[in-house]
């Protein structure tokens, strides 16, 4: 055997045990252990999420939906209300993929009403009209019973407190 296979032989040993140190090590303890991961179908299996979870950050998944030019406010919800009682665009999470043609009362009905302060933190529309609906599950970063839920009008502020304050987000899978 040669010097040089000698060598080459070595190197590629040496990166094999590199490889297998860095995937030792990484794989050690949760990613995060301060923050899990709810599918939505849990979350919406408590009648208040904000008494369950308070305003703890949480990981939820679930499928996303929202309808813009064809959300109609409810009644009562001027352009003046505050982002937490606005309910135009309406953007939700659901448990089932929900269908093309889905309505808003059925997303309502469905799903667990997202919103956020500067309406950045969520996917951005394909088509102006019908419903913004994605290809995979998706992941948001958020919190229940935020601080400005106080200042919505009292009517409305049990649905402000229950609604998930979002974030960030991601897909499910990479």
């Amino acid at each position: 055997m040669s010097r040089s296979l000698r060598f080459g032989t070595a190197l590629v040993v040496l990166l094999g045990a590199f490889v297998f140190f860095l995937l030792t090590v990484g794989s050690l303890g949760e990613p995060q252990p301060d923050v899990t991961r709810i599918d939505v179908s849990v979350v919406l299996a408590h009648l208040s999420p904000a008494d369950h979870y308070g305003s703890e950050e949480l990981l939820v998944s679930g499928w996303y939906a929202s309808l813009d030019a064809d959300c109609t406010p409810e009644p009562g919800a001027g352009p003046d209300a505050s982002w937490l009682e606005r309910s135009c665009p309406l953007r939700v999470l659901v448990s089932e993929q929900p269908a093309p043609l889905v309505t808003q009362e059925q997303l309502l009905a469905a799903g667990l009403r997202l919103t956020a302060p500067t309406g950045a933190a969520f996917p951005s529309r394909a088509r102006p009209e019908g419903p913004n609906l994605q290809l995979q599950q998706l992941v948001f970063v958020g919190h229940f019973d935020d601080p400005a839920a106080a200042d919505c009008a009292s009517a409305l502020r049990e649905r402000c407190r229950n609604t998930f304050v979002v974030t960030d987000y991601d897909g499910l899978f990479r």
